[in-house]
């Protein structure tokens, strides 16, 4: 089984949901083959979450921590203890990203400001000179706020050609589907008028989304880069894949015990909490 595996990040996103009687799973889920293939193969992580010369990667779009977190203990850097007490009073890690957890860079979660905060570590690191590079992961429904298109028309300004903005389109934002709240259109051509190097991708095809994160960053012109890549909110779990009710839904017990039931033989076995 090869690290980050993605039905093994699940299992490890069900187990921290069920732990913590808390929310959030479909959010998580549509992200794991994007972060599995950004950690596995493209994040230069040094020596350690206290490494100041890793690259950045920013979770915009905070409500999916979980997946990011899966990732996290894959690496390491977070511990049994850590995931079994997930979202309980006094733990570390909270239902949101938050930047007091190792190997996370920004507290987000208030929608609209994690691309900001990318932006400007991509500009630090550029002016210092320390070839950092800053992946920022933001949701599709997030692209309704106007912070966005600011941050990305000053990314373009100063050519942040270290900057590669990952959208995780999965269609939804919390109260519906993007289409119907506010359409988004061609995000990628949107963003190549913005200046930025776009592509789009199915993003849980991971050698397609690995191809377009090497094209981005082997792009020469000195431009910020740009994946749309489309997901399904909910993906691996049947019956919470594009129902958007399991943004919000807590796991019960027999909900619990199905979703285990299909990912546990594809993960080598899910850990109960």
């Amino acid at each position: 089984m090869t690290r980050f595996d993605p039905t093994r990040l699940r299992a490890t996103v069900l187990r921290m949901a069920h732990a913590g009687s808390t929310v959030h799973i479909g959010c998580a889920f549509s992200l794991v083959e994007v972060l599995a293939v950004l950690y596995r193969s493209h994040l230069r992580l040094g020596a350690g979450p206290d490494d100041v010369t890793r690259d950045y990667l920013v979770l915009s779009k905070g409500h999916g921590v979980m997946a990011q977190y899966a990732c996290l203990y894959e690496l390491g850097w977070l511990t049994d203890a850590d995931l079994d007490r997930y979202f309980a009073d006094g733990t570390r890690l909270k239902g949101l990203s938050d930047a007091h957890v190792p190997g996370l860079e920004v507290t987000s979660g208030s929608l609209g400001h994690g691309l900001s905060v990318g932006v400007g570590l991509a500009l630090a690191a550029r002016r210092k000179g320390t070839g950092q590079r800053c992946f920022a992961v933001v949701g599709d429904g997030e692209m309704n706020e106007g912070s966005m298109w600011e941050a990305l028309l000053f990314a373009a300004h100063f050519k942040l050609s270290n900057l590669v903005v990952v959208v995780d389109a999965n269609g939804f934002q919390a109260m519906g589907r993007t289409d119907e709240v506010m359409g988004l259109g061609k995000l990628a051509d949107k963003f190549a008028t913005f200046g930025l190097h776009a592509r789009e991708v199915d993003g849980h095809d991971e050698a397609a989304f690995d191809a377009a994160v090497r094209a981005a960053l082997a792009d020469p012109e000195p431009r910020p880069k740009a994946i749309v890549a489309r997901t399904v909110k909910g993906k691996g779990v049947s019956f919470m894949a594009d129902d958007n009710r399991w943004h919000y839904t807590r796991l019960t017990p027999e909900t619990y015990a199905a979703a285990v039931r299909e990912l546990a033989p594809a993960a080598g076995g899910v850990q109960h909490a």
